[in-house]
């Protein structure tokens, strides 16, 4: 009997015990070179033998062979039929099992004992299997329900024993104790992932919040969201950014949220259903967005999957997405209506063109001064003007406070940016509507 296991296998007393040691290769070569009988039936303690047949024999031409019976759908199993010294002979001179002459049982299977299941409600899976202690060679890690058959990982090599996510955003994942050792900000640190298998289990949906507060294009996307999500919820009349968004994530029931502003026409073929990776750590998601009026497409007045955690523990920065861990996913699911109203205009305008200026001197590669440059020059459409002179009126303060962090931090707040724009123009727009 091989022994997978953290304790030493209570078998019968004519059962002999012997720890897996690195791969089956390396252990059925000791055993190999141990033994004294001719012939051994060699069986691991992660499988089930309450209907196994050890009649069994092979064929006399094949008597030489090692035979494999296949652990439920894994052929590469955990059984063996041995003749001892041809195995002895033979196993030393192969650099994997699978070279060796084994012949592959199609008569009967074993099933594999059933796979530990560590369920908790973690945005990941990182820190509860760092500090996990383990029951079998596999186990399963899930904040969901794991009501399918599932696949059984080969405990063949170290190649063989792989990570497997049961679905698109690995709310499940069966997981090697190898890996654990090796895994330090995500499951990716090891090098051996199988995701052929995520459709054995479901994600849960993340949850949809529109986020709005008086902006007169806001009704309108609201429609425009329900009719292609609704189960979309709205957070309404709550003043101040980093206000808004954490109103938001109060407002969420799921770890993760799509974030749709006021000013964002959700594109008709954009679902909803992008998942969060949970072999990462808890991080946001930014979708790229279309400016009607120059054509950029990029994580500006866009959809965000926001982290709800993430959301309510930023202290932000001079962009809120940016102050927490994020990553960009390449799809255009929106466009930004900022341009249906001048000041709303003006007013993203100013603030996007500081934030780029900002990136480009702390050393942003050429494609956020393109976009900069493209602000400051382009723009077709209604409310053109608006937007270009927004745009060069932003780079101008930047350069009046030298960049300085806490005086562009002042643009968070609207009624500060009211006050700057009737200094500068001795006009009120906002109130012009």
């Amino acid at each position: 009997m091989i022994d997978h296991l953290d304790h030493a296998y209570q078998g019968p007393s004519c059962v002999r015990t012997v720890r897996f040691f690195e791969s089956y290769l390396a252990t059925l070569r000791r055993i190999a070179n141990s033994a004294s009988e001719e012939y051994l039936w060699i069986c691991s303690s992660v499988c089930d033998y309450s209907d196994f047949d050890f009649s069994w024999h092979p064929d006399p031409w094949q008597q030489k062979m090692l035979h494999v019976f296949a652990s439920g759908n894994q052929k590469f199993g955990d059984t063996f039929y041995m003749h001892v010294p041809s195995a002895r002979e033979g196993l030393a001179k192969v650099k994997l099992l699978d070279w060796y002459a084994v012949n592959f049982v199609n008569d009967q299977t074993v099933p594999r004992r059933p796979i530990p299941v560590n369920w908790h409600q973690r945005d990941t899976h990182i820190d509860i299997i760092q500090s996990h202690e383990w029951q079998a060679p596999v186990e399963i890690f899930t904040c969901t329900n794991v009501d399918r058959e599932l696949p059984v990982v080969s405990l063949w090599t170290d190649n063989t024993r792989t990570i497997v996510p049961l679905s698109p955003g690995a709310s499940a994942v069966i997981v090697p104790k190898l890996a654990a050792p090796v895994v330090r900000t995500q499951l990716y640190d090891y090098a051996h992932i199988d995701k052929s298998h995520t459709n054995c289990v479901e994600d849960r949906e993340q949850d949809v919040v529109f986020i709005s507060n008086g902006e007169p294009m806001a009704e309108t996307n609201w429609q425009t969201l329900l009719a292609l999500c609704p189960r979309a919820l709205r957070s309404d009349g709550v003043t101040g950014r980093e206000a808004a968004y954490k109103a938001a994530a109060r407002l969420s029931r799921t770890p993760w949220f799509f974030a749709v502003f006021a000013k964002t026409e959700v594109l008709p073929d954009f679902k909803f259903d992008f998942q969060p990776d949970r072999m990462q750590q808890p991080k946001h998601y930014i979708f790229h967005s279309r400016n009607p009026l120059n054509g950029l497409e990029y994580g500006a007045m866009n959809i965000n999957l926001y982290n709800r955690q993430l959301v309510l523990d930023t202290v932000p920065g001079l962009d809120f997405t940016l102050s927490a861990a994020h990553t960009v996913v390449p799809i255009c699911a929106s466009i930004s209506r900022f341009n249906t109203d001048p000041w709303i205009t003006w007013r993203s305008a100013f603030r996007e063109t500081m934030k780029l200026r900002r990136e480009v001197d702390l050393g942003a590669d050429i494609e956020i001064q393109h976009r900069l440059d493209v602000w400051c020059t382009l723009a077709q459409g209604e409310n053109a003007e608006h937007c270009l002179q927004g745009a060069n009126d932003g780079v101008e303060y930047y350069e009046s406070v030298q960049g300085n962090l806490d005086q562009l931090m002042l643009s968070f707040d609207w009624q500060w940016c009211q006050d700057y724009y009737y200094d500068r123009y001795q006009r009120r727009p906002w109130l012009e509507r």
